[in-house]
């Protein structure tokens, strides 16, 4: 992996910003940069770093070695066909649009009869833009070693990498990390709402609730205990903890979240469906 890059982002917004900070400095400066997008205000700040922009597909694409489609999933299709014109036989692809699967990217960036397997589907999350995020990839069997290196230095600046073995792999993922955001900020709202109700203030509740989940977060993760040892040592039998733990367990909280990620991923594969056409 000595080899400088040259990179071409398709959707120059905040995911391409944060990804892009994985590799340049690294394997490529900001002038191997070229940018796609129809925004002008997006173009601009990408060319005061020194990366090249333009509006629509062109010419450039050509000499660019990695393609990084970080565009929503409703246009992606019009996206790789603009740019499809442009693939060299080197071209490594990256997509990070959620919802379409490999064996349709694959299509539409070759034929149904040659589909172009140089190709890593990955599925970030929104903490991806501090650097805290979650991303699952999976790789076509036309992806060498060093393009699976570069794939997993640019998504590593940005959080935790894990590769999965097909597109169920990556609905999976989208149901945990994907989703999980959205599920913690809904947890950390109920328990400011509860210590409001409790008679906290307002902004009191809020920062106790996020030190709470931000501190039993890292515990867990640098404690060398399971999951269980760690919830049972702030359980005293009989005591506060065990109280609510008994709430939980009695209104099914375990069985809702499975419930909920279990539809998280059923409506991952029926979007992979929908955006196939």
């Amino acid at each position: 992996m000595s080899k400088e890059l040259k990179l071409a982002f398709i959707g120059g917004g905040n995911m391409a910003s944060a990804l892009a900070a994985g590799l340049i400095g690294k394997r490529c400066g900001a002038h191997d940069v070229h940018i796609i997008d129809p925004n002008e205000q997006v173009r601009g700040q990408w060319t005061a770093q020194g990366a090249t922009a333009a509006a629509q597909a062109d010419q450039t694409l050509s000499g660019q070695h990695v393609w990084i489609f970080a565009v929503k999933p409703q246009y992606l299709k019009q996206a790789v066909e603009s740019c499809r014109p442009y693939l060299a036989v080197d071209t490594l692809v990256i997509s990070v649009a959620a919802g379409i699967s490999t064996g349709t990217l694959a299509q539409w960036l070759g034929t149904a009869d040659q589909p172009w397997t140089r190709l890593i589907r990955c599925m970030p999350n929104t903490p991806a833009l501090i650097g805290a995020g979650a991303t699952g990839l999976l790789a076509l069997d036309g992806v060498s070693e060093d393009d699976r290196a570069i794939a997993q230095q640019m998504l590593r600046a940005v959080g935790e990498v894990v590769w999965v073995d097909d597109d169920a792999g990556i609905d999976a993922v989208t149901a945990l990390s994907g989703s999980g955001p959205a599920y913690v900020f809904l947890f950390l709202e109920s328990l400011i709402q509860g210590g409001v109700e409790q008679g906290l203030a307002p902004d009191v509740a809020r920062k106790l609730a996020l030190a709470t989940v931000t501190g039993a977060t890292q515990l867990a993760g640098l404690s060398s205990e399971d999951l269980v040892t760690l919830r049972e040592r702030v359980t005293s039998k009989g005591g506060t903890t065990a109280a609510a733990l008994d709430v939980f367990n009695q209104e099914g909280f375990g069985a809702i979240v499975r419930q909920a990620m279990k539809a998280a991923r059923e409506r991952a594969a029926e979007l992979s469906t929908e955006f196939s056409g």
